[in-house]
């Protein structure tokens, strides 16, 4: 966008109808903040550097947003769109044409507000304001026209007469502006019955003028919807998921069933992989080529490598390297990471651990805070016992180990490299490379040597 212009996302208002803590334009919409979306679609239709206009719990929304955007500061109390535009006029000196949008209509794409902004410079428009059209509006205010089909003003729905009301037109939230005219009249409007100053009087008042306004109708009205509630909310967030959910179809993804299948904004996924339903993938998940996912998976903030199989199982911060299978019924929490050829069967769980390998851990396990070398065969029904009521503490297992069913490790310990344990043994004390212990507590037994085990995979097979 050429230097004469400037976008302005208003972002202050205290969204009192979400009835919530949580600032309105930081509520998740399909895992991203809202406003994040209007502000994605600017930087792609090419305006660079967009003010946001900040009040309501205004270090929260800038902590959040970071420091990549101008910001100003809405002083004091809400007093409606246009002293929130007034706001932005430092920040946006220079520029000869103002775009304005607020940061609640967060499925405007960027091809309608590149759009939007080309009637405007066409044109040589005062004023220039997105429009849809609706078959039940609710909330929105009514675009008013003459008999020539040309925009007089906006009346807002709490004001609009029954004749008004029956009007199918909606504002949208986006407006283009000549700024010299906009921050002359800015000052010039009057507070509504509520003590507020309606940006979409601007409208009425550069009609009124002679100033050339012109209208700019959204091709897919679902870009129209506005977050006032939560309901609203829902609403969007349907559209924003089917979105999602289409573009990884278009770049060879298989969603078995969509309707189940629900994927973040963030969220990366390649190739070849096959969705399957009840599937969630959550915050900034990345997913390899040619995985397969759910059914009823969850995966959240982690990375899965090609070749990854994940069958009814929570994945929370966890890293696995390529061809690693974990299910059904398992949990991978915060801090693990699997390496190559790993199998997490039925009801294991991993935590803030190292899994070497081809490392296989079938059935009912618990490896919490501890470095597992590779090709180890963890049996069912072992554990780390890594917490002592005040510190967790480090179990390491080094390489081609063979732990017996219901082998409890007690944390700190160290198992030597292709040592065996028994069946129940209770492992207070380091094991030396290649011993056999059992019992409770476990005990070397003379004499007696591990089990002959395959080795692991060369590196590279």
């Amino acid at each position: 966008m050429s230097a004469p212009w400037r976008a302005i996302v208003l972002a202050a208002g205290e969204g009192t109808r979400m009835h919530s803590d949580l600032p309105k334009v930081l509520h998740p919409l399909a895992g991203r903040p809202l406003v994040l979306y209007i502000l994605d679609a600017l930087a792609a239709a090419g305006f660079d550097a967009p003010v946001v206009v900040v009040g309501h719990r205004a270090p929260e929304v800038r902590r959040r947003l970071g420091e990549g955007f101008r910001y100003a500061v809405q002083r004091g109390p809400a007093k409606g769109t246009a002293a929130a535009l007034a706001a932005a006029r430092k920040q946006a000196a220079g520029a000869e044409q103002v775009l304005a949008v607020n940061a609640d209509v967060p499925l405007l794409t960027p091809g309608t507000l590149w759009a939007l902004q080309r009637r405007h410079s066409e044109a040589a428009a005062t004023v220039t304001l997105l429009t849809a059209r609706l078959s039940q509006p609710l909330g929105q205010g009514r675009v008013l026209r003459d008999r020539y089909h040309h925009v007089k003003g906006v009346i807002e729905e709490a004001e609009a007469s029954a004749v008004q009301l029956a009007l199918r037109e909606i504002n949208v939230g986006a407006y283009c502006f000549r700024a010299a005219w906009l921050w002359e009249h800015l000052a010039q409007l009057r507070p509504r019955a509520r003590g507020e100053l309606y940006l979409t009087d601007l409208v009425g008042l550069a009609a009124s003028q002679g100033q050339p306004v012109e209208g700019v109708l959204v091709g897919d009205a679902s870009e129209a919807i506005g977050i006032n509630d939560r309901a609203q909310l829902a609403q969007a967030e349907a559209v924003a998921r089917d979105r999602i959910r289409r573009r990884h179809l278009e770049a060879g993804v298989t969603i078995a069933d969509p309707a189940t299948t629900y994927i973040d904004a963030d969220v990366r996924i390649g190739p070849d992989t096959t969705l399957l339903p009840n599937t969630t993938i959550a915050g900034a998940s990345q997913i390899g080529a040619g995985c397969t996912i759910g059914p009823g998976a969850y995966i959240q903030d982690s990375k899965i490598g090609d070749g990854g199989v994940i069958r009814a199982s929570f994945v929370e911060g966890a890293t696995l390297e390529r061809d690693v299978q974990v299910g059904p019924f398992s949990h991978l929490r915060p801090g693990s990471y699997l390496e190559s050829g790993v199998r997490i069967g039925s009801f294991g769980e991993v935590k803030a651990s190292r899994l070497g390998r081809d490392t296989q851990m079938h059935h009912f396990g618990y490896v919490g805070d501890a470095d597992i070398g590779a090709d180890v065969n963890i049996g069912a029904g072992t554990i780390t016992c890594n917490y002592d009521g005040v510190r967790k503490h480090k179990t390491v297992v080094e390489d081609n180990v063979l732990l017996g069913s219901a082998t409890m490790l007690v944390a700190p310990v160290r198992v030597g490299k292709g040592a065996s344990t028994g069946a129940g043994a209770v492992v207070t004390r380091d094991v030396a490379p290649g011993a056999v212990v059992a019992g409770v507590p476990a005990r070397v037994l003379v004499g007696k040597r591990p089990p002959k085990r395959r080795r692991a995979r060369p590196q590279g097979a």
